[in-house]
């Protein structure tokens, strides 16, 4: 069971009692369940109390799921998930795993490479967005943009309560 002083001596950037009482004592999955409690917060807090296998485990499906949103996804990214899952289940030394983190990292590099290079590509179709932007109403865009943001964001974190209370024992 894990209590308010449990929760607490994790550093949670605010006190718990914003959201549960005093006395409130729960497993992981009733912490999962607090719909009142943001699902960021349910997630931190959650985290914070798996063992390092377990969080491994997670920070590799999160992962996946991110991948899943690329078009064609590097393969060295996708052989730094596998490489973490198989260190995570004792079948990959800390050098596979330090190998596949730098191959991935270079990955990372890559691509932001290849991006700023297309931007400074699009210049003159950066500016004639823009000057577009500028015509169009600011406030129904950014109103469309902020909700299709949230509704994203509420979607992965629900995803992710959801592996999680999967996960749990």
């Amino acid at each position: 069971m894990i209590a308010i002083n449990d929760i607490r001596s994790k550093s949670p950037c605010y006190d718990p009692v914003r959201f549960l009482p005093e006395d409130w004592q729960g497993t992981l999955l009733d912490i999962l369940n607090i719909e009142a409690c943001p699902a960021g917060d349910r997630i931190w807090v959650v985290t914070n109390f798996l063992d390092e296998r377990a969080n491994r485990l997670f920070a590799v499906w999160c992962a996946r799921e991110a991948l899943k949103l690329i078009a064609e996804p590097d393969a060295r990214s996708v052989k730094a998930c596998n490489v973490a899952e198989r260190f995570a289940n004792g079948e990959a030394t800390q050098d596979e795993l330090d190998a596949a983190w730098a191959a991935a990292t270079d990955a990372a590099w890559a691509t932001d490479a290849a991006w700023a290079a297309a931007t400074d590509a699009a210049t003159a179709t950066n500016a004639a967005w823009a000057a577009a932007w500028a015509a169009a109403s600011d406030a129904a865009t950014a109103a469309a943009s902020d909700a299709a943001s949230d509704a994203a964001s509420d979607a992965a974190s629900a995803a992710q309560i959801e592996q999680l209370k999967t996960m749990l024992p």
